[in-house]
């Protein structure tokens, strides 16, 4: 099996963002990870939610290795 790891953007992400990299079903699903601290660790700037591509990939590194965020 091949693994083909993508460059993340060099900006913070969106929840959007989120939605299209990893094929979630709706926006929803990044709020329930927010919530239930179990995704990415992410910020507020004013209402809008961002999230550091540094910390992503931390958290995706964290799931390949079997390690809970």
């Amino acid at each position: 099996m091949v693994t083909v790891t993508l460059p993340l953007p060099p900006r913070y992400l969106t929840p959007d963002d989120l939605v299209e990299m990893f094929e979630l079903p709706s926006i929803e699903t990044v709020y329930q990870w927010r919530r239930k601290h179990t995704g990415p660790r992410g910020f507020r700037v004013g209402r809008h939610l961002r999230f550091d591509p540094a910390d992503v990939q931390t958290w995706v590194d964290s799931l390949r290795s079997g390690v809970a965020a």
